[in-house]
């Protein structure tokens, strides 16, 4: 009997040194202060960046894993988008992101986009190349304007009405009425290369109607042109 009592209590001093040491492992597995680390080589799908608080400020990811992007704290509906670099505020919308690719049936590109309070893209740097027929390319400093009463909620809200209507020419007519109207944005500046070899500055009025043309054409020859409203040429 005494024996068996020994072995009792020497099995319930066992139980307990093993559970003390399995808590501390879990509270050390766990811990979020192990402050700065070193790593020679990671591979890795995807990294959040988030604040103490959860709030999320930038997505690194592959293609497959990247983030549909924000706006006003809601993530946007599943989307195929390019790997890359994707930014986001503290008030919860994608503010920019760095993406790029390269194959055959979309060509080659890269673009640095920052993207106004609310809504999509008013600045970019990008770079765009034809892999197939004539090899193409174009490069450049881009701008556009954008209404601050018209957010990308606002246009998700809309896109979602017209696709529930399951009317093509309706949905057509409401798109195009609002493109003239300048809510989806009006490109107004490019720095750069066209896709028709030239290089130079190009300048468009708040309709989006080129009126400035500085440039270096593909035969080396300077041009400088400039439009009326109704693109009809001014000088040359």
């Amino acid at each position: 009997m005494e024996k068996l009592q020994r072995e009792v209590r020497f099995l319930k001093a066992y139980a307990l040194v093993l559970t003390t040491v399995l808590i501390a492992f879990f509270f050390m597995a766990f811990r979020n202060d192990f402050g700065k680390q070193r790593f020679q080589e990671i591979d890795v799908e995807r990294i959040n960046v988030v604040e103490k608080d959860g709030t999320l400020k930038m997505v690194i990811s592959n293609k497959e894993r990247q983030h549909p992007g924000m706006a006003e704290g809601k993530s946007l509906p599943a989307r195929e988008r390019q790997a890359g670099l994707i930014f986001f505020n503290t008030a919860g919308d994608e503010c920019g992101g760095l993406v790029y690719d390269a194959d055959k049936k979309d060509g080659a590109g890269m673009v640095f986009s920052v993207d106004q309070y609310r809504n999509d893209q008013i600045m970019q740097l990008q770079y765009q190349q034809d892999l197939e027929g004539n090899k193409a390319r174009s490069y450049g400093l881009k701008l556009w304007d954008r209404p601050d009463n018209f957010t990308l909620v606002r246009q998700n809200q809309i896109h979602d009405s017209l696709a529930a209507l399951k009317d093509e020419k309706a949905s057509e007519k409401v798109y195009a009425q609002l493109a003239s109207e300048g809510k989806f944005g009006t490109e107004r500046l490019f720095v750069g290369r066209t896709w028709k070899d030239e290089v130079g500055l190009f300048i468009r009025d708040n309709k989006g109607k080129v009126r400035i043309k500085i440039y270096v054409d593909k035969q080396n020859q300077t041009k400088i042109e400039t439009f009326d409203e109704q693109g009809k040429p001014i000088t040359k």
